[in-house]
């Protein structure tokens, strides 16, 4: 006695794996690639990205002068730990041991008092805070560095990693950071990518094509401390979420009892 199976099913079977590759797999290359338009050339960078600083900013403030122990009062906030028993904290400190920029813009530095910060560069303050020590002669010939402690991105939605990127070196490209986050899944939409930006007291929110050469010269390029890039979901994720989840279970069923039934269906010569 020897066994065979039906031709026929065994048609079914390759019908209903073909079917089921093509409903997985709709993303196009074309929607993987970035710069597609891109070709070898130099492109021009309008101006130099300088982050500006901005409420609930924490920044790092350090002077140093001819007399060290002068100094050592405009540098002591930069070490204070934050106040425990749920107390209110001053203003001037932050959890991260620095200056904090309040609600109306400022930052309580020692001798000085108020200082605006909000809107400025860190070499903007800089220049003003070692302008004001000069003028009053606190100090003689001082060095003032201001650095952000706080400068982090939130990279969300169609990435292989949602994360937070915490910037240690106060500069990064929305191409970075997205690569940090594990890149853009096939799912992701690269020509619609969502950047929320606080913005001199707005909500900023643009649209950014990172399949468009341009996005190089793009003023939003260069992310900002507590910027959000949001990278949305394509079509196919869309039709994969919505009816994939019924579908899928019906055509793997099917493909399991097809192959159950190659495999146990005989027929007797």
């Amino acid at each position: 006695m020897r066994l065979r199976t039906e031709p026929g099913l065994k048609w079914l079977v390759l019908g209903l794996i073909i079917f089921s590759c093509l409903i997985t797999s709709c993303a196009t290359q074309k929607n993987t690639l970035y710069l597609q338009d891109i070709r070898d050339t130099t492109i021009a960078v309008n101006g130099n990205f300088e982050p500006r600083i901005q409420k609930n900013d924490v920044l790092q403030i350090t002077v140093s002068s001819l007399n060290p122990e002068d100094a050592i009062i405009y540098n002591a906030s930069n070490t204070v730990a934050p106040t425990g028993g749920g107390g209110a904290s001053s203003g001037s400190t932050a959890a991260l041991g620095g200056f904090l920029v309040d609600q109306q813009g400022f930052i309580q530095y020692p001798v000085l008092g108020a200082i605006k910060a909000e809107g400025l560069t860190k070499k903007e303050l800089t220049d003003q805070i070692r302008n004001q020590l000069l003028e009053r002669r606190l100090l003689v010939d001082p060095v003032v560095s201001v650095r952000f402690l706080n400068y982090r991105v939130t990279l969300l939605g169609e990435v292989a990693h949602p994360t937070v990127v915490n910037v240690t070196n106060e500069k990064i490209s929305i191409l970075e950071a997205i690569g940090m986050a594990g890149d853009v899944t096939v799912y992701g939409k690269k020509e619609n990518v969502l950047l929320i930006r606080d913005e001199e007291g707005k909500r900023v929110i643009k649209r950014l094509n990172l399949n468009d050469k341009n996005i190089l010269n793009s003023p939003y390029y260069y992310l900002q401390s507590n910027d959000v890039v949001y990278v949305e979901p394509n079509k196919a994720k869309q039709y994969t979420g919505e009816k994939s989840r019924l579908l899928l279970p019906v055509i793997f069923s099917g493909l399991s009892l097809a192959v159950i039934i190659l495999d146990r269906l005989i027929l007797k010569d």
